[in-house]
């Protein structure tokens, strides 16, 4: 059974429940943090999931041979344990995933949080390892990519705006976890890419200034492949729902699923 954090339950004027999904190396934690609650008291029913080999959540399988449908399969699961279809909200990879399920299933509506464009994660990953080149050299990056990422200056670089508090990346950066290589390296790279002409749900797509992984340009062009404008949050970095500064993002977004769901 996938490990599911539930909060809230729909109310009269929230019926639509929303699902999180995370992204690579995270886990419901990094939703539960403050978006669950946030959601919840406002009368949603808020549930983000441990994808297969993340957090509570058991793999049939190593991880590292875990590939993105698998993740698409556990959203569905978890979806369609659910008495109505639910917004799905991903990301960074979370958002990847999220895409490719819409290719496949409806939706009210779905959010994508600093996600992974559609074209794939070539271009960040070439970034990430040139501006971390010693931490890439010296640690098992590509069989074990968890060793790069949660190097301390990796993950700051990476996952926070320079002016984060260092509690705060020292403390989610411990409760890192694996990911799949053939996620990360295969799949997310050249062979599944996202099919955004397969999608007809309507989607707000986020996107962070000092993002480490996807730049602005790359945030417009998922915000383009969707037929959407994107919404830019100055000074934030990848990890928007636990930077300071959460608030905003989660305000843009109940107040783009009230004009949505209405």
């Amino acid at each position: 059974m996938l490990e599911v954090i539930d909060k809230g339950g729909p109310t009269a004027t929230r019926k639509t429940p929303l699902l999180f999904v995370h992204g690579a190396f995270h886990g419901a934690w990094c939703w539960d943090d403050h978006f669950l609650d946030y959601f919840a008291d406002r009368g949603y029913h808020a549930l983000a999931l441990n994808l297969r080999g993340h957090g509570g959540s058991p793999s049939p399988a190593p991880i590292n041979e875990c590939g993105v449908f698998d993740y698409v399969q556990d959203v569905h699961t978890v979806a369609g344990r659910l008495p109505v279809a639910p917004v799905v909200i991903g990301h960074s990879m979370g958002g990847f995933v999220v895409q490719k399920y819409l290719a496949v299933h409806s939706a009210p509506a779905a959010v994508l949080v600093a996600s992974a464009p559609p074209t794939g994660i070539a271009a960040a990953t070439v970034r990430v390892a040139c501006k971390n080149w010693r931490d890439s050299l010296s640690t098992r990056s590509f069989r074990r990519p968890l060793d790069f990422f949660a190097a301390p200056g990796v993950s700051r670089k990476t996952f926070y705006n320079p002016a984060t508090p260092d509690e705060v990346v020292t403390a989610c950066t411990a409760r890192l976890g694996p990911e799949s290589v053939r996620v990360l390296y295969r799949d997310l790279l050249y062979r599944r890419l996202a099919r955004p002409k397969r999608v007809t749900t309507r989607m707000l797509v986020l996107g962070a200034e000092l993002d480490g992984f996807f730049t602005p340009r790359e945030v417009a062009a998922t915000a383009r492949a969707y037929r959407t404008e994107p919404v830019m949050f100055p000074a934030m970095g990848h990890n928007m729902m636990l930077e300071h500064g959460w608030e905003a993002v989660a305000d843009r977004i109940d107040r783009w699923l009230g004009e949505t769901l209405s």
